[in-house]
């Protein structure tokens, strides 16, 4: 239901979730509170009634520590990459990976990518 509700919302609803729920991540720890999270929710005018909430509360929750992973939440959202997006990944990250030691250091995205 929800996922119906976020996919013709369109991706700017999307990201802009994301970005919210980081904001909302007081100890940026990548975790929400029941409360955050719903509260999160209602800021983008996705209310759904409670039941339903309980019921994707206990599915997010899989692990019953009371708190969602939200990078968890967009991919469940979002779904899988698939193969034709994953190449474009991979083949970013080998341009990204200079010296190839399977890990990109800020310095070299910055000499690629500027955020502005």
């Amino acid at each position: 239901m929800l996922r119906d509700t976020l996919s013709k919302r369109g991706v700017r609803v999307i990201t802009g979730l994301g970005k919210y729920f980081r904001h909302i991540d007081k100890n940026r720890n990548g975790f929400l509170s029941q409360a955050d999270f719903k509260e999160a929710l209602k800021a983008f005018h996705l209310e759904i009634p409670e039941g339903d909430f309980e019921s994707l509360w206990l599915i997010l929750d899989d692990s019953k520590s009371d708190k969602v992973d939200y990078g968890e939440f967009t991919r469940a959202i979002f779904g899988e990459m698939n193969e034709y997006r994953k190449a474009f990944v991979r083949k970013a990250y080998m341009k990204l990976d200079f010296n190839k030691t399977g890990s990109v250091p800020m310095a070299d995205i910055r000499k690629c990518y500027c955020a502005k």
